[in-house]
């Protein structure tokens, strides 16, 4: 059986990581993965992407980093997402995941007007998603967890919405019939985006927002966290169905 890649491209920091664990084992529970189906490839690290005709699928994880700092580990990630699209391999891409998809298949990121989106935030259901194969169940509207400064600001040819935010109009994009990606972090808990809001209460202070209000309003993410599971599920990946 071919493996799951979990595309590795950054790191929880040190305090969230010791406490909460970091994000492989994040998506993989949240895909429902079983461990001997997960194989962890750290791009940043400099790790070599396997074929994609040699995995069942990819989960593309968030970073720290900026896909507008064109990094080589990261271009040469999006060649590989231009190669997977060609061979019609499932892609979930996740925040960074998310925004290097975009930017490989053509679209453009950058810096979100009015600064960064963090907290739980509600996010709209396009109409489109009505007719998407994993996007169709969702409710008009659900709660998702969000810290990013860039974002998808220009879509890729044949991209289509299915979700966004008040700020953030591309938080779910479909790509083709077996590629999407979220701006939002389905793989977080609250507890998770509670400790990420702390660590960034200082940035969060200097550009105008109230830390512990936003502290405050985290609240369950449930229909949000069930993505990455429906995703596996619907590309015979998960664990049990």
């Amino acid at each position: 059986m071919k493996p799951v890649l979990i595309i590795r491209t950054g790191r929880a920091p040190d305090p969230i990581r010791a406490r909460h664990g970091d994000f492989p084992h994040w998506f993989r529970l949240g895909a429902q993965l079983a461990p001997e189906r997960v194989r962890v490839i750290d791009v940043a690290a400099g790790e070599a992407l396997p074929a994609p005709g040699d995995v069942a699928g990819a989960l593309i994880t968030g970073s720290a980093a900026m896909v507008t700092e064109r990094a080589a580990w990261s271009e040469r990630t999006a060649g590989w997402i231009r190669d997977a699209m060609d061979a019609e391999l499932p892609l979930f891409g996740v925040c960074y995941g998310h925004q290097l998809m975009a930017h490989a298949l053509g679209g453009r990121v950058d810096y979100l007007p009015g600064g960064r989106e963090i907290g739980t935030m509600l996010i709209q259901v396009a109409e489109q998603a009505r007719h998407d194969p994993m996007a169709a169940a969702l409710p008009v509207a659900f709660r998702a967890h969000t810290t990013h400064e860039q974002s998808v600001l220009e879509l890729p040819k044949g991209a289509t919405v299915l979700a966004g935010s008040a700020r953030d109009p591309h938080h779910l994009l479909r790509y083709g019939k077996n590629a999407v990606s979220v701006q939002f972090h389905p793989e977080f808990n609250a507890d998770v985006m509670r400790a990420y809001i702390h660590r960034k209460r200082a940035d969060m202070h200097r550009e105008g927002f109230d830390p512990h209000h936003t502290f405050r309003q985290v609240a369950p993410t449930p229909i949000a966290r069930r993505l990455l599971r429906h995703f596996s599920r619907h590309h015979g990946m998960a664990a049990y169905r």
